[in-house]
């Protein structure tokens, strides 16, 4: 598909990734492999991270459980008008993702970069009890999703820097098992809060504020945060030169097939509200529905990780899209059967297990370490912006079509797009490596 099998031992001609130089690196043999017979412990800087992103997430996911709810169904928007919501809360923090990322590369704070995205979203939270009106919430939430995308390119730079090469799929796994730890009890304290509040959604968006501020705390006092120096033979740090990684095959390659996929995945709160109208779920119920995906998420993380490590990370990332297209089908011939909402959400979990961190353990290792920022802000930008479409077509498909055709043609598109990835994946030729790392670093200097 996007990269080569990372079976396997690397071609001679392969010459070792640079690494940039970053506390919490775990001991490593050259070239970053682990000592034969034992796992590397993890990073420090991963575990930090994990822990920030633990308590951000339980903020957040907060708000997100209750959102759809808030919105269509306590200040009445369409569908149309929540897919609009819904793709700027997913699509601004695509337009600022580069600009973490490469000022992030540039200056080597990447800590400074991540602080001020988790202290912005953290600062958003408190203007949703003052919104009442569809400008006024999507401006907050596009200054909150600023906040995610300058944040996020930063702090995966700093676990893949930190992790060795051949463990960066255990590492994401780490953090994302741990991030989503937060989804589980964000849900879950949103519930208890809504059923014992007299004002509910207010209490929820003021606990959420606090929650938030001790995120940020955590990252301030325990993420270590010493500037990261490029190799002496490293290629000057500039935008030009981030966005002429694309002229590596490795990272094209990933890029075009998360932006493919990207077009055909239809946004966490349209299938949680397809699934309560196919399961016919009370509204009491619809804020515990991302504790299914969350709970197979947290589940499936770090053994999917690991399997991505030895098997391949192309084949995990197309498995994980293969669940998402079963999931669909399920919503669309389940009926109201019981186990429809255990199996929709088994699913649902998998598929963000089997991707989300094994894409950036793959981009990661097309990226030079100078660069590494940059280069996984433009993997990101390309998956966010395509979703960022995709919201905003399906919620159009709703509103004219209805929910189920929507949902056919978001499943036609999927099954295109797996197959033209698939396509790709059985043209690459290379065998034994997830990149041609010196491939790619040529065309960082030629872009330079």
């Amino acid at each position: 598909m996007y990269v080569a099998d990372s079976r396997g031992t690397p071609a001679p001609a392969v010459t070792p990734e640079p690494q940039a130089v970053v506390p919490g690196t775990p001991p490593a043999t050259a070239g970053g492999t682990p000592r034969p017979g034992r796992r590397a412990a993890l990073a420090p800087t991963v575990l930090a991270l994990g822990t920030v992103s633990l308590i951000t997430d339980v903020s957040s996911e907060m708000v997100t459980a209750v959102l759809p709810l808030y919105l269509v169904a306590g200040l009445g928007l369409t569908p149309l008008g929540f897919g609009l919501l819904d793709g700027l809360y997913n699509g601004v923090s695509a337009l600022v993702r580069l600009a973490g990322g490469h000022f992030g590369d540039r200056l080597g704070r990447h800590k400074a970069l991540a602080g001020i995205g988790y202290g912005l979203s953290a600062l958003c939270k408190p203007l949703l009890l003052l919104v009442h009106t569809l400008p006024a919430i999507g401006a907050v939430l596009a200054l909150d999703r600023t906040g995610k995308g300058l944040r996020t390119a930063p702090r995966d730079a700093l676990i893949s820097l930190a992790a060795a090469p051949a463990e960066r799929g255990r590492a994401f796994g780490v953090h994302r098992a741990m991030d989503t730890a937060g989804a589980l009890i964000g849900p879950m304290l949103a519930f208890l809060i809504l059923r014992g509040a007299a004002d509910g959604y207010d209490a929820v968006f003021t606990v959420s504020a606090c929650v938030a501020a001790l995120g940020v705390l955590v990252l301030v006092l325990f993420v270590p945060g010493r500037r990261t120096r490029p190799a002496a033979d490293a290629a000057p740090v500039s935008l030009k030169a981030s966005v002429g990684l694309l002229r590596g095959k490795g990272l094209r390659r990933i890029t075009l097939c998360a932006l493919l996929l990207g077009l055909c995945t239809v946004s966490d709160a349209f299938v949680f509200l397809l699934l309560q109208r196919a399961g016919h779920l009370p509204d009491r119920w619809f804020a515990l529905l991302p504790l299914g995906t969350a709970a197979a998420f947290f589940l499936l993380a770090l053994p999917l990780g690991r399997l991505a490590d030895r098997v391949g990370r192309r084949r995990v990332f197309l498995g994980g899209h293969l669940a998402l297209l079963a999931a669909y089908g399920l919503l669309l011939t389940g009926g109201a059967h019981p186990a429809l909402p255990y199996a929709v959400l088994l699913l649902h979990g998998a598929f963000y297990a089997a991707t989300d961190g094994v894409l950036m353990a793959a981009a990661a290792a097309v990226v030079p370490g100078e660069h590494r920022g940059g280069g996984l802000a433009l993997v990101q930008t390309g998956q966010a912006l395509a979703r960022f479409a995709a919201s905003l077509g399906f919620g159009a498909a709703w509103t004219v079509w209805g929910a189920r055709p929507a949902l056919v043609a978001a499943a036609v598109m999927l099954t295109v797009a797996l197959a033209g990835c698939a396509r790709l994946y059985s043209a690459d030729t290379g065998a034994g490596a997830d990149v041609d790392t010196a491939a790619d670093a040529e065309a960082v200097a030629d872009a330079v």
